[in-house]
């Protein structure tokens, strides 16, 4: 069981509960921090002062009064009205994480929520009841409004669940999982459940921790591609990369003479030629410039996973309350418009070293599409038109998110950051990027077999026979999408991914 306390999140911890299913519990310190919290916001209200969002309406409607005897239905009211997600249901690990991370949030005591409300979150996340949430519908501020909102409707008995793979009305998924849920709300309760970024920040560190693995996988695929053209390893000489000062790229300078320091295939500079083509030869410069970009939103993912993202924010000691724009997701908004940016360059390079490998033009004496008897058999020639496909489509979804706002909420809301669409458009690219690299991989392996898998590098060569276990070398036309979702399949596994790290 991991204990959390609102600052400890690191997008290892965050794996390991929303992906392995890891159960949390919450620092005895962030209970006395959430109770001193709620206690204030009693006296608030208690004091008839107004407050935004703890005695008045919301957005446009923050200068109209409510009684005390409304709070209570003001907060749940909130809920329903807001709860206007479209689109397809997020996948499960999505919505673990948004619990996650409201639970991390709210127990840093600046929400006033009672701790029974964040008890009841803990439980559904740790008993895996999951709310139905749609993934469309969120500006990314006032935060994520609308997928949390979907998030928080089994909390007090609404919305939808889904419990061991099965979708329910939450009165019902609950009483299956032994679940009760809580009878009202309170002041301000509401609004701490719905108000910030969990939605974005959700997906992002889930994107990330794909977008890293897909980095780590790219590096290792470019080796093989290098080997099968007999590319010239002179490049990665440590020298070189220390004048361009930066790290991303000497690092995987480093990695590939690593992984090829024992290869009998890789060549010198002017050995067989002088040059090679940009895709080979400037892989540490694009590569590179990828992971200085996934390190830069790693650093602001794990910010955004230990932050306070509330409104109002609540600070008991100094008996204040105080509205802002902690909500905001444009930090994140730009972090994932990068993201982004530098995954599309990641599956971009691989498609044109895959079309280098097939094309007889330009493969350096290998058959043309890797096949022995080309004419008859079409060999690797459309996986590059998939790839290619693929490519060009993230070209479109790399536009950025993070340049659009549209007003709402009667122009009360006038700049916002879409950085929802900006962390799906992400995660979009990365499944894209799994999927070309995947097809160079395959297309490596295939050209590695006219030239000799004998004299691969020790690392490249585990790969090899790892993937030669469940997918040949083609020989003859066959049909080639199962090979490919495959790989595919494969090189996402945890232990494959362990093997290559």
């Amino acid at each position: 069981m991991i204990t959390i306390n609102g600052n400890n999140l690191t997008l290892e911890k965050f794996i390991d509960i929303v992906l392995n299913h890891e159960e949390i519990k919450i620092d005895e310190q962030s209970i006395e921090h959430v109770n001193q919290s709620c206690e204030y916001v009693k006296k608030v209200v208690e004091s008839k002062d107004p407050t935004y969002g703890i005695n008045t309406g919301f957005g446009h409607l923050s200068n109209v009064s409510i009684g005390e005897e409304n709070t209570s239905h003001l907060q749940e009211n909130l809920l329903q009205s807001h709860a206007c997600g479209v689109g397809k249901p997020l996948d499960s690990i999505y919505v673990r994480g948004m619990l996650l991370l409201r639970i991390n949030a709210l127990i840093k005591g600046h929400s006033g929520i009672r701790l029974s409300v964040i008890e009841k979150m803990v439980e559904l996340l740790n008993k895996n009841v999951l709310p139905v949430v749609y993934e469309k519908g969120s500006l990314g501020a006032s935060g994520d409004l609308a997928p949390l909102a979907h998030m928080a409707l089994p909390i007090i008995g609404l919305g939808e669940v889904i419990y061991q793979s099965k979708r329910y009305s939450a009165e019902e998924g609950l009483k299956q999982a032994g679940i009760q849920p809580i009878d009202h709300l309170q002041a301000k309760e509401g609004l701490a459940l719905i108000n910030g970024t969990q939605a974005i920040t959700s997906i992002g560190a889930i994107t990330l921790y794909h977008a890293i693995n897909l980095f780590n996988l790219s590096v290792h695929s470019y080796a093989i591609t290098m080997e099968a053209l007999r590319g010239i390893v002179d490049v990665f000489d440590d020298d070189v990369h220390r004048l361009r000062n930066h790290a991303g790229q000497r690092f995987v300078a480093s990695r590939m003479s690593d992984i090829l320091s024992d290869s009998k295939l890789t060549t010198k500079q002017g050995e067989l030629r002088v040059q090679d083509a940009y895709s080979l030869r400037c892989g540490p410069q694009v590569l590179g410039a990828s992971l200085d970009t996934i390190n830069y939103v790693h650093n602001i993912i794990e910010a955004e996973m230990n932050a306070v993202t509330d409104n109002p924010l609540v600070f008991a000691q100094r008996q204040a309350v105080i509205s802002a724009g902690n909500f905001h997701g444009q930090p994140l908004a730009l972090a994932m418009d990068f993201l982004s940016i530098a995954m599309s360059e990641v599956a971009n390079i691989a498609e044109r070293r895959l079309e280098r490998m097939v094309n007889p033009s330009l493969n350096n004496g290998l058959p043309a599409f890797l096949v022995k008897n080309p004419g008859i058999n079409s060999g690797f020639m459309i996986v590059q038109y998939s790839a290619a496909s693929l490519v060009s489509e993230n070209k479109v979804l790399a536009h950025p998110a993070s340049v659009d706002s549209i007003p709402s909420s009667a122009n009360q809301e006038d700049h916002v950051s879409m950085g929802n669409h900006a962390a799906r458009k992400a995660a979009e690219i990365v499944d894209h990027g799994y999927k070309v690299v995947s097809m160079e991989l395959m297309t490596g392996l295939q050209a590695i077999d006219f030239v000799g898998s004998d004299q691969m590098s020790s690392k490249t060569k585990q790969i090899y026979n790892l993937i030669r276990q469940d997918i040949p070398f083609i020989k003859n036309d066959q049909v080639m999408y199962k090979h490919i979702h495959h790989i595919e399949k494969m090189v996402k596994k945890i232990d494959f991914i362990q093997m290559i790290n």
